[in-house]
């Protein structure tokens, strides 16, 4: 039986115009306006809790981290809707709009005098060992923050988890593949430009024109971001959501959970296969019967009620193969997905303590221009953006030559190596820190937090640069695992769970943040960096990714690929593995289903 036509969200067969490179200025213009938004007041959003609501440090990350956990899991909810019944198109523009709002929020607590703290009695001089005296944001002041924050949460939620399979869906599977994997490159890439423009430009207006054009320049590239977006309309393919995933995989569960006293059979082939009702959701081929997690094979053995008399089966007590395994897939990849977690905890520590390190330093261009101290991140942009090139251009053709694979390496070696880096880049925060905090001691500043001790800045520009590195590494071949090795119907959910490494990563940081304050008695982190020993939980998160790196390479060594199989009935097709041979589905097997490893 031939697989059923790809249709678009309105149910209409999809057009053959639609799709490809032409959709790109659109869906890259939303991305880049909408990264350029986030950016421009998240990059310098410390220093505003500090300096303009007045919130101590170690609170203030705390609010800070909590906020990017809490924008991370958003995308659950909007892959959610997404894949169930809005579909991409429509969750990215609704997500646009709520993201405006919040945007507008964040202007009007700016300009607002009610909505902000006054500014502080006197300000400290720069060798004055007392601070200024300031007054708190009250609880209406930070409740508007909150409202703010919510609602670009929920709309990053229905942006993030869908515009990177929406863009992959422009190009189908096959053919266009490699276009499909160079998208990927050229969208991280693009989101870095966006990313350093608004570290130079917007944080710079925000310390030195003020917070009211800082937030309001986002605000204006977040409307273009929406506008862009949906001008694109009538170029777009636009793939029918087939019901909610989640519920699917709930199925299977219950079903597995009421057969739990039932023998699965030895031979894979008595278990239940319905083509029919597995078509909308497997278009590229049924998901192929694998002997790990056996106990949920129970949900596809068929017993007395499972069917009716019509054929149509009892989802809630039967499952097919293809289902079962949809869900043996995401659980295959729940490890090697945690396994990221670790890094961006440790990678928020450059929104949020290393900005106040550099805020210490001798940030001096010249004799009167001196670098923000949030404008730092823009080394980890820059060295993202050099690695994403070199890796394109120099390591993958180096690497071909030597592995005979099209793709130089693995999106699992590129993870590891993404892993590795990262250790260091914690490692030269810490070896900076110490060297920081002795020529405070050396000058006599260690009760002085407001003075600039004698380092360059420059020092910090290690530990941002193999951030940048890493994120190359880590954060593209996470994104291509993901979307390789999830269920083709769940791609938006498979980018959720990116973004919800995100915020388990935050809220991780919060907590190891909090478990040092208390185990030190608020020693190590604390508003006068010169008295605490930030380099010390700098070598702590050090020992977590290492721990973190050994535990990878467990996962990875474990880890089974997902395969498909297709029919011969359905005609050929090209399927193109990580080696970069190209395998001819039909000439797998002279009759009968074929099988197809999925290995890009």
């Amino acid at each position: 039986m031939a697989a059923a036509a790809p249709a678009d969200e309105d149910g209409s067969p999809r057009k053959t115009k639609q799709g490809g490179f032409k959709t790109m200025p659109f869906i890259l213009a939303n991305e880049i306006c909408d990264r350029f938004a986030t950016a421009g007041f998240n990059a310098n959003l410390i220093t505003y809790l500090t300096q303009q609501l007045h919130l101590p440090l170690a609170e203030a990350s705390n609010l800070l981290t909590n906020f990017n956990g809490t924008a991370a899991f958003t995308p659950v909810l909007g892959a959610i809707v997404a894949d169930s019944c809005a579909g991409r198109f429509w969750t990215i523009a609704g997500g646009g709009a709520l993201y405006q709002l919040g945007m507008l929020g964040l202007v009007a607590a700016a300009l607002a005098p009610a909505l902000r703290p006054a500014p502080c009695a006197a300000a400290a001089s720069a060798t004055a060992a007392a601070p200024p005296s300031c007054q708190r944001a009250c609880g209406g002041q930070l409740a508007m923050l909150y409202l703010s924050l919510l609602l670009t949460a929920l709309g990053g939620g229905g942006i993030r988890p869908c515009v990177v399979a929406f863009g992959a869906d422009q190009f189908g599977r096959r053919p266009g593949g490699e276009q499909k994997w160079s998208y990927f490159n050229l969208y991280f890439f693009s989101m870095g430009l966006a990313v350093l423009l608004a570290l130079t430009i917007v944080v710079y207006i925000q310390e030195n024109v003020g917070w009211g054009w800082g937030f309001g320049i986002p605000a204006i590239a977040m409307f273009l971001s929406v506008l862009s977006f949906v001008a694109g309309y009538p170029l777009y393919v636009k793939v029918k959501p087939e019901g909610s995933p989640f519920k699917r995989l709930l199925q299977v569960l219950v079903a597995a959970f009421r057969k739990r006293k039932v023998d699965v059979p030895e031979d894979a082939g008595l278990l239940y296969h319905n083509k029919e009702l597995d078509a909308p959701i497997a278009a590229d081929g049924r998901l192929l019967h694998t002997d790990q997690l056996r106990l949920l094979d129970r949900a596809a053995v068929v017993t007395t009620g499972d069917v009716a008399d019509s054929g149509e089966p009892h989802l809630w007590r039967v499952s097919t193969v293809h289902r079962v395994e949809e869900l043996k897939s995401i659980v295959r990849m729940l490890p090697l997905w945690a396994a990221s977690i670790t890094l961006i905890a440790a990678a928020s520590h450059n929104f949020t303590f290393a900005i106040q390190q550099a805020r210490t330093m001798d940030r001096h261009l010249t004799a009167s221009f001196q670098i923000p101290p949030a404008t730092m991140i823009i080394f980890t942009t820059l060295s993202m953006l050099a690695s994403l090139a070199l890796y394109d251009r120099a390591l993958v053709p180096l690497a071909r030559r030597c592995t005979g694979r099209r793709s130089g390496i693995t999106y699992f070696q590129r993870m590891g190596a993404g892993l590795a880096v990262s250790v260091l880049g914690v490692m030269a925060g810490a070896l900076v820190e110490a060297r920081r905090r002795a020529a405070a001691a050396e000058h006599g500043l260690l009760d002085k937090p407001a003075a600039v001790v004698p380092v360059s800045v420059f020092w910090l520009v290690p530990q941002y640069a193999l951030h940048g590195v890493s994120d190359a590494l880590s954060t593209v071949g996470h994104m291509e695992f993901l979307y390789d090795q999830s269920p083709e119907s769940m791609r938006s959910s498979a980018a959720a769970l990116f973004w919800v490494a995100g915020s388990l990563g935050n809220y991780l940081g919060t907590a190891l943040v909090a478990v040092v304050q208390s185990a030190s008695g608020g020693v190590w982190l604390q508003d006068n960096i010169n008295r605490g020993r930030l380099d010390y939980y700098y070598w702590l998160v050090t020992f977590l990714l290492v721990l973190n790196l050994a535990y990878y390479i467990a996962c990875f060594h474990f880890y089974t690929l997902k395969s498909f199989e297709v029919d011969a009935s359905d005609g050929p097709h090209d399927g193109r593995g990580e080696e970069g041979v190209f395998v001819r589905a039909d000439a797998l097997r002279p009759t009968g289903p074929q099988v197809l490893p999925c290995l890009y």
